[in-house]
């Protein structure tokens, strides 16, 4: 994603067009958060309205250190949720789980489902290998890019 000052603009245009609050657009390497913070207004005799300002920030995202520890401490290539949603670890209540802590899988095999807005997401090992941990519950709720699995 570029974030060039072109592209910056109209993001804060939306902004403030839209009457938004707040708009955050990340990747990989960068995140650009708009926030739009309307000043208090204060009742005079005359009465005025103070404009709303919009300020921007690029940063980059980081993970809390407690997470960035727990994630070293694991052996194998995590498998992440490619979106939010639930978690299920099997097709129906009264199935088999796809996978278990030993299974191997390959490449392409369907390890989860997570649900997204009644649209059920399989999701597929990206590695060939055996399951070391599942680091989440059958109808947790997750957040993009939340380790799920890992596969050694």
């Amino acid at each position: 994603m570029k974030f060039d000052l072109e592209y910056l603009e109209k993001l804060a245009n939306i902004v403030y067009e839209n009457d938004l609050s707040e708009i955050t657009l990340e990747d990989d390497e960068k995140a650009v958060c708009f926030k739009r913070e309307k000043q208090q207004v204060v009742q005079a005799a005359m009465p005025t309205v103070m404009p709303a300002t919009v300020t921007s920030q690029i940063v980059a995202p980081q993970k809390p250190a407690v997470e960035q520890k727990a994630e070293s401490a694991h052996k194998g290539t995590p498998i992440k949720a490619p979106m939010v949603g639930t978690f299920y670890s099997a097709p129906s209540p009264d199935d088999a789980p796809f996978v278990k802590v030993g299974d191997n899988v390959s490449i392409g095999q369907v390890v989860c489902i997570v649900e997204a807005m009644k649209l059920m997401n399989e999701i597929e090992a990206d590695v060939s290998g055996k399951i070391t941990e599942i680091c989440v519950k059958n109808g947790d709720s997750i957040e993009f890019g939340q380790v799920l699995m890992y596969v050694e």
